[in-house]
């Protein structure tokens, strides 16, 4: 008998769909006709132990009882699942093969190896595991998937940076949430300090941003533009802007602005009505590739930025395309590429977005799929690619306007990638007026290639141009070098320095893809590749999330700020627990044990130091900042930042 162990009921029945009739469907499994049997989990039905399950002493919260490292570790059921996990029990030692059908991310191949491993399977039963890889809930993909099963072997990797990363939150949260709360409770603060790997330092993040915006103070800067006719008795052709020379600098700022106000003034009237001769010109036909097609957290923030949706909606919301009406591919995805082998499926899902009714009618009716992006990289896959449409039409499904606008959003960044490259013509002026440098730049469209599914694009950059203190986009006419010019006149324009803005959704989740920006260590900072960020594309709008329903961030508009709570909480935590270097050195740890570049020891090991050692510490924080509270925590209950339950459908 062979056993497919889906992650949740719903990829369960999808996989009981492409296999052999008839079936009998159960409340726990669905039997099919040649004796196999589909069964699945719901969400985790394993936990990791609570303290006082290793030792009954450690239910009392205690320092001297810190740090707590169990030896063996420990997996529990969960008590609303137990019924599911006797089933799964019973059919695994009735298999001959397993089939692991878990989501194809980290975390869903953890999800069902510890279940595996709870039932302490034969080495050989074990060795013979297969993977299944469902990204697309549709018939015809699932049909493909079961024809390319996989060792499950190959995916340990992955495994045990899943269970490293659920060990280390253990750790590091059981441990300091305890330690901190235990030493808040002496002055006063009769409630819990809630610590966590990721969580505490995002929101170390919305303090520090709110403090810098308060401390702010705005400083003048002046900036001068020439306005150049091509003679002298003729109306201005175009505005170049002055460049400061070295000899100006002790009157700039660290980013090159000029901060005196004479020294510009003096500029003005030196070029004012003066010739003005062209030193160079550097005009070049540039490319730009259609953007790569959306993994989740750069869905998040592009729903954020357009339709003002937080990232926890956007997650809800692409579950229900997935799971519910089966128009998306996987969407808990990191990966924003796609395997060469989809490319055979492009023409159909493109010819089936062509015949809907949606607004994507005409953009697909436009696209050509001979045209192959650099989306299609199957170095760039691991066990999923970047979240795409399915081949299911969306005719006649009713998506309310939160799925229809996400679903286009996912749809529009598919189609580019059957678009040419937008391209166009960057010229560069360099010009000398009265012994000083100034620069004029303009940029001539040739072909708007992808761009054309962005008719907005333009107008939203040179507003992003205003915003930054840029100019917008000029004309120049026809120019050579060593060309003379007339300068009609020179200009003054005095621009303040502005605070820095508070958070939104998109820039949060921006600041955790990116994180390696606001990490203080050179080192560090050269270590962290791009990619890594704080958290993972599946967890970081759950911890988002988290962080409001402990009332340690608010929202004011589209602001994110922190409360007085979460601003006294990182006040009083060491400087450590509340900075990303460290949980980002983790992150590209982990990252690197599923890619085989490092051992669960070589994670484990240091964390437990480090913890050990924060632990110690804590004794020397001063937490007398924090408001007095009343009530006393309940000490049994689990505080720590926990890692996301998924729902089953």
């Amino acid at each position: 008998m062979k056993l497919y162990i889906a992650e949740k009921p719903s990829l369960g029945r999808a996989i009981a769909a492409a296999l052999p009739k008839p079936q009998k469907n159960h409340k726990t499994h669905i039997e099919l006709a040649n004796g196999d049997v589909v069964s699945w989990c719901i969400g985790h039905i394993l936990a990791q132990a609570d303290p006082e399950d290793y030792d009954a002493e450690l239910k009392k919260w205690r320092m001297e009882s810190l740090p707590i490292v169990p030896q063996q570790w420990q997996l529990k059921p969960i008590p609303r699942t137990r019924a599911q996990l006797t089933v799964l029990r019973k059919l695994v030692k009735q298999a001959d093969e397993i089939i692991h059908a878990g989501d194809p991310d980290r975390e869903g191949q953890l999800l069902v190896d510890e279940v595996i491993d709870y039932f302490k399977l034969s080495k050989t039963k074990k060795a013979n595991i297969k993977r299944l890889l469902i990204s697309d809930l549709n018939l015809p993909a699932v049909k493909r998937a079961l024809t390319s099963l996989k060792p499950n072997s190959d995916f340990m990797p992955l495994s045990i940076s899943a269970l490293a990363r659920s060990r280390a939150d253990w750790l590091y949260g059981i441990n300091l949430t305890r330690a901190y709360t235990l030493q808040g409770q002496k002055t006063g603060y009769n409630s819990v300090l809630s610590v966590g790997r990721v969580q505490t330092p995002l929101l170390g993040l919305v303090v520090r941003r709110e403090q810098e915006i308060s401390e702010f103070v705005s400083k003048p800067f002046f900036q001068v533009q020439a306005h150049i006719a091509l003679t002298a008795n003729e109306a201005v052709a175009f505005t170049a802007k002055w460049q400061p020379s070295e000899n100006c600098q002790p009157y700039c700022d660290e980013e090159g602005r000029v901060l005196v106000k004479a020294l510009a003034e003096n500029v003005v009237k030196r070029i004012t009505n003066q010739p003005a001769k062209i030193s160079n010109i550097d005009s070049n036909e540039k490319q730009q590739a259609a953007p790569l097609p959306f993994n989740l957290s750069q869905l998040q923030i592009s729903a954020a930025k357009q339709f003002s949706m937080n990232a926890k909606l956007v997650l809800d919301v692409c579950q229900a395309l997935y799971e519910r009406h089966k128009l998306i591919t996987y969407p808990r995805s990191d990966c924003r590429y796609l395997p060469k082998e989809q490319l055979k499926q492009a023409s159909g899902i493109v010819n089936t977005l062509a015949k809907s009714s949606l607004p994507c009618n005409k953009p697909a009716q436009g696209a050509n799929t001979s045209l192959v992006s650099k989306a299609w990289n199957d170095k760039k896959i691991t066990a999923h690619h970047a979240i795409i449409p399915t081949e299911k039409s969306p005719e006649n499904i009713n998506l309310n306007t939160f799925e229809k606008n996400v679903y286009l959003l996912i749809v529009r960044q598919y189609l580019v990638q059957f678009y040419p490259a937008y391209i166009y013509q960057q010229t560069k002026v360099n010009l000398l007026i009265a012994g000083g440098h100034f620069v004029s730049q303009a940029k001539t469209e040739k072909q708007l290639g992808w761009q054309v599914l962005f008719p907005k694009s333009n107008k939203t950059k040179n507003q992003n141009k205003l915003e930054h203190g840029q100019e917008q986009e000029q004309t120049l006419p026809p120019l050579t070098k060593g060309q003379l010019l007339h300068c009609q006149q020179g200009e003054l324009i005095e621009k303040h320095t502005s605070p820095p803005q508070s958070f939104t959704d998109a820039t949060l989740l921006g600041a955790m893809t990116g994180i390696s920006r606001y990490v203080n260590d050179a080192a560090i900072k050269k270590v962290l590749k791009e990619t890594d960020g704080l958290g993972t594309d599946a967890t970081r709008a759950g911890i988002i999330d988290l962080l409001f329903k402990r009332d340690f961030l608010q929202r004011q508009g589209k602001a994110i700020t922190a409360t007085e709570v979460g601003v006294a909480l990182i006040n009083a935590l060491p400087t450590m627990a509340t900075l990303p270097d460290m949980t980002a050195q983790w992150e590209a740890t982990l990252t690197a044990i599923s890619e085989k570049n490092a051992n669960y020891l070589s994670f484990m090991q240091p964390l437990t130091i480090i913890v050990n050692e924060m632990v110690q510490g804590a004794s020397q924080q001063s937490f007398s900042g924090l408001p007095k509270v009343a009530f006393k925590p309940k000490r049994g209950k689990r505080t720590f930042q926990k890692k996301p339950v998924k729902k089953a459908s």
